[in-house]
């Protein structure tokens, strides 16, 4: 079957699912979460292969890392799901209701956005959150990930089909079934089977996709993460959040990748972070004034502050003021997340209201900006497009809304 009989077969198949009941999703998503639990075993043999192969390609073991899947994070998976399943079903939500002078009422009703395209690199719980999240908001879901978690998607999507077969729904959710790279330009331009492609992945992949897709898309770009340390900062937290950032899990899009600094705390912040970084195993590209505190430090260019690592790699620049601080973020963000540690709420509030990235985090870990750590339950990723959804993307933002127009014989004159 080609990708394009897929695609339409899973249009057909989720028509339906506007209609059916939140008890009805909720109790095939509980179904999903105890069999993800109930086939552990499998799962982790298909990841065991996974790994093999990615070690073979010589990929990072920070990409290793987000490849993995360990009997905790399975668990994490299948808890998430369960999650999912206690959220407040968007579909059918009434967001606006008026009446008109003439008589007319007005509903505004939120509705699926129909099938969407999840095309996805490394990390196989993308699978199972995209799937949880499209099927509870109504929508229909092909997937395509990466060929390094190939064999742990294919898994992990035969489970969940087989939780959905028992409900007649087997074919709402799908996956390609090849690695073939020409596939994705095939869901791009699958304007008659999809609504939406959400790209998810690195800086090459939405680029491409960007110049061949004529379905509309929602990416999720990179995440080049900023945090600002300012004068007034307290230098104890100022560590605490940046070894968290950088160091807890550096191979995702919310971890931090260049580290700013002002020259009034340079002497009392960056010997004792620089030595924890260094601890961490962590390689640190720095400014010329960042490099005379430790030999160990390479010379940052332009590139290093462009750059979503993805590894322990961090870019650290001093500058001379938040106003610099803010000029840097405007020339090399990604839309993504920028964070800034002070004391002094005349900076905060200029720093959040200066940029316009998909979150501005005050005094935290840039890790926070994450759907499940902001209330969203799971989500599919993190949007660094403004149109339609911007930041984590859960339930509601799976969802667009129609007009409903409820008259009493009204005609217009």
């Amino acid at each position: 079957m080609s990708i394009k009989e897929i695609g339409l077969r899973i249009k057909l198949a989720s028509r339906i699912l506007p209609t059916i009941t939140t008890r009805q999703k909720q109790t095939v998503l509980i179904e999903l979460a105890e069999a993800i639990l109930a086939n552990k075993i499998s799962i982790k043999s298909a990841n065991e292969t996974d790994l093999v192969g990615a070690e073979k390609k010589g990929l990072s073991p920070a990409m290793i890392d987000r490849l993995r899947l360990t009997d905790e994070r399975i668990s994490t998976m299948a808890e998430s799901v369960k999650e999912v399943a206690g959220l407040k079903d968007p579909v059918g939500e009434i967001a606006e209701n008026y009446k008109r002078p003439n008589g007319l009422r007005v509903e505004r009703r939120r509705i699926p956005l129909g099938v969407i395209g999840v095309i996805y690199e490394s990390r196989p719980n993308v699978t199972i959150e995209a799937a949880t999240l499209c099927f509870f908001a109504g929508n229909g879901l092909l997937l395509r990930g990466g060929s390094e978690a190939f064999h742990s998607n294919m898994e992990l999507v035969r489970i969940m089909k087989s939780v959905l077969k028992n409900h007649n729904l087997e074919d709402v959710v799908d996956i390609v079934p090849s690695t073939d790279r020409a596939n994705v330009d095939i869901m791009a331009k699958m304007n008659d089977e999809l609504d939406v492609i959400i790209p998810r992945g690195g800086e090459g992949l939405i680029r491409h996709i960007y110049s061949v897709a004529t379905v509309p898309v929602i990416a999720h770009y990179k995440g080049n993460c900023h945090l600002f340390v300012d004068e007034t900062a307290n230098i104890e937290k100022a560590i605490s959040i940046v070894m968290n950032g950088k160091v807890q899990r550096p191979g995702v899009c919310n971890a931090l990748e260049t580290l700013l600094v002002h020259e009034k705390v340079t002497d009392s912040f960056l010997p004792t972070m620089i030595n924890e970084l260094l601890s961490a195993g962590v390689e640190i590209r720095g400014c010329e004034i960042t490099q005379k505190y430790s030999d160990e430090i390479k010379l940052a260019t332009d590139k290093d502050y462009d750059t979503e690592f993805l590894d322990l790699i961090l870019a650290i620049k001093v500058v001379d003021s938040l106003d610099n601080a803010i000029n840097h973020i405007h020339n090399f963000t990604s839309d993504h997340t920028e964070a800034i540690v002070s004391e002094d709420q005349i900076s905060i509030n200029k720093f959040i209201q200066s940029l316009d990235s998909s979150a501005i985090i005050v005094n935290a870990s840039t890790r926070f900006n994450d759907g499940g750590e902001l209330g969203l339950g799971a989500e599919i990723g993190i949007s660094t497009t403004k149109l339609h959804s911007f930041g984590p993307m859960g339930l509601r933002e799976l969802t667009t809304t129609k007009f409903v127009v409820i008259g009493e014989g009204q005609v217009r004159s």
